[in-house]
């Protein structure tokens, strides 16, 4: 399957002439740590939640060539295995809502292509199914416009998880500002209310 172009910002960050290269070097998995959302950042009713056991050999996707092709880690979270990184997730409204952010820090081209091609490949199969741990998962996929004013280069999706006669809609916004990739995942207003200030503060100088 052909991969399509991401979308990309039209002009680079204001303060700098349209198509400037910027570069800067990869920050640690600890930098990136401290550059993370927490419960004063996000504000009243949100409890950060411990980092759930790995599922990721026990993981198979069915209907989707591409997707099985790059794991089950991506088929389950759509995680990078970039060795800068930092996590955490929360839940929102005493665990009626979740919401997630990932950083990933490394060459610029580097994560540009492997949020690409994950992205592509998730939304290139609308529908398909995850055996995870016995249990079979309905996937459905909808590539959704990223918000261009923001970083670098952008991606947007939103997921339909489905078993057992219940759904759960996940949307997934991915930035890349220079060296720094940030992706918000879980209940769409969450993504949508804290995006902005994710990147704010993954991006800040000081």
């Amino acid at each position: 399957m052909s991969e399509a172009e991401p979308d990309t910002a039209s002009s680079a960050r204001a303060g700098q002439p349209a198509g400037a290269a910027r570069s800067a070097a990869p920050l640690s998995s600890a930098a990136l740590e401290a550059r993370l959302l927490d419960e004063s950042d996000l504000g009243n009713g949100y409890l950060r939640k411990p980092e759930p056991p790995s599922m990721h050999d026990n993981v198979t996707v069915v209907g989707c060539p591409a997707l099985s092709k790059l794991g089950g880690h991506t088929a389950t979270d759509g995680s990078l295995t970039f060795p800068r990184k930092a996590k955490a997730d929360f839940t929102y409204g005493g665990g009626n809502s979740d919401v997630s952010e990932e950083l990933y820090s490394g060459r610029a081209s580097k994560l540009s292509d492997g949020i690409g091609r994950i992205f592509n490949a998730m939304t290139g199969c609308h529908t398909y199914q995850v055996v995870a741990g016995g249990t079979s998962i309905d996937m459905a996929s909808q590539k959704l416009t990223a918000p261009h004013e923001l970083g670098d280069e952008q991606w947007s999706q939103l997921l339909t998880f489905s078993t057992s006669g219940q759904s759960t809609v996940m949307k997934q916004t991915a930035i890349r500002d220079g060296s720094v990739l940030l992706i918000v995942s879980g209940a769409p207003t969450l993504v949508d209310r804290h995006l902005d200030k994710a990147l704010t503060k993954a991006t800040a100088t000081s």
